[in-house]
């Protein structure tokens, strides 16, 4: 059965038609991905927010940080798991598959985490972001020096909430919106 075929419930017009600068990173994401990201698609209809997005996007997840790529990428499957987010397991699901060559990764961080036979670095990282997702509340200066135990810089825990922070963004606003992921994303990297 086909998932729907909207980017999202809300009936929002193209903005960014004639912006020659979002019409290049889109041609860029065709090129890398194959396919333009329904999540900057949702943001056409205000280009001043779809930029601000790129920017921290590629900010977090590509910038210079004391996370690999794959450790950003499993914050940002094991936030959507705890948040149920369709849009996010589907899309950074498929991130994790590509960045370890592991389809089974990629399934274990969408599906539950803990069942992955992780280095405890990572364990301790996936932890905290699972903790600062449900209960932000409850974290407290042990659960830092958890992860500086376990290797992490205070560089790296920042980039930890970081990361984790704006996936829970992210999946807020793609449940509000209803927001479908790309459908090419289910056959990659398998």
């Amino acid at each position: 059965m086909p998932q729907p075929d909207h980017i999202t419930r809300l009936d929002l017009p193209d903005r960014c038609a004639d912006d020659e600068e979002v019409q290049a990173y889109f041609h860029k994401c065709e090129e890398k991905l194959g396919l333009v990201p329904n999540v900057l698609r949702a943001y056409t209809g205000h280009p001043a927010k779809l930029r601000a997005f790129m920017e921290m996007y590629n900010t977090l997840m590509l910038g210079p940080s004391g996370l690999t790529k794959l450790e950003r990428e499993m914050i940002a499957v094991v936030v959507s798991s705890a948040n149920h987010c369709y849009y996010c397991l589907v899309a950074h699901g498929q991130a994790v598959r590509a960045l370890s060559d592991d389809p089974q990764l990629g399934e274990m961080m969408v599906m539950n985490y803990r069942v992955a036979d992780l280095p405890p670095r990572q364990r301790a990282m996936l932890d905290f972001a699972w903790t600062l997702t449900l209960t932000p509340q409850a974290i407290g200066e042990g659960d830092r020096d958890r992860l500086r135990a376990a290797g992490f810089s205070e560089e790296d825990i920042f980039d930890i909430c970081d990361v984790a922070a704006f996936f829970n963004y992210t999946n807020r606003m793609a449940h509000g919106t209803d927001m479908i992921p790309n459908a090419g994303y289910h056959a990659m990297n398998r």
